[in-house]
């Protein structure tokens, strides 16, 4: 009983030191969430593919990136410089197109756009893992959740996952082909970021400064960009 007793008084000591020292820990917590420096994006948006042949349509197409960040204030200025790590995905659907990443290695590298209506939905998908810098505005420079906010920046991506999805339906039944082959694609990206935006919302753009086929593909010349919204915060 004794033992339990003391414990338990250990306890309740170890409770009354942290609320009367540690309590403050809590409160720097609390005014850590409403100073924002914008170490959290989330970003949806909308994705296409620049110089893609005339014939090419694509659908609606979406992306979505996810991004960590570590901000450096420039001291005594509204300006900061952040870096970070973060993941995208994008999905680009292809209208009476598909195209056939099927190809075993040492056949031919060309990627062909082919007219096919066999599939009701054909999409090319890729992921990268990036590291993004931006150059940040702020109008409130210690609390990025109020004001207006804007950034430029860069981003290299190295490409983690690619591949193709067709559905159709046959016989009534649904039919999924997905072909997984970053054979055809650059293994790295780098993009160019701006941000507008105020408190936790802005809108946000990408431009790959980098092709997303190689060049012996015969489609060296097509750049996906981004445009969207992004949530910002903590």
């Amino acid at each position: 009983m004794k033992k339990i007793l003391f414990t338990l008084g250990f306890i309740a000591a170890s409770i009354s030191g942290f609320a009367q020292s540690g309590g403050s820990t809590v409160n720097k917590a609390i005014n850590s969430a409403s100073h924002s420096r914008d170490f959290l994006m989330i970003q949806y948006s909308y994705d296409a593919w620049a110089g893609a042949p005339d014939s090419i349509k694509t659908g609606f197409n979406r992306g979505f990136n996810i991004a960590l960040m570590y901000d450096f204030p420039i001291k005594q200025s509204h300006f900061s410089l952040a870096a970070g790590l973060g993941i995208s995905t994008s999905g680009v659907f292809l209208k009476d197109h598909r195209i056939d990443m099927s190809k075993a290695a040492g056949t031919s590298e060309k990627i062909n756009f082919i007219k096919d209506g066999y599939y009701s939905k054909f999409k090319v998908a890729t992921t990268y893992l990036e590291i993004p810098i931006e150059f940040r505005y702020r109008e409130v420079a210690d609390n990025a959740n109020k004001g207006f906010k804007a950034s430029l920046g860069v981003k290299a991506g190295l490409l983690a996952n690619a591949h193709t999805k067709g559905k159709n339906s046959v016989g009534g039944e649904k039919n999924l082909d997905k072909v997984q082959n970053k054979r055809f694609f650059n293994s790295w990206r780098f993009a160019a970021t701006a941000r507008v935006g105020y408190g936790n919302f802005s809108l946000f753009g990408s431009y790959n400064l980098s092709p997303i086929f190689k060049e012996n593909t015969g489609q060296g010349d097509i750049r996906p960009y981004s445009i969207g919204i992004c949530l910002s915060g903590l």
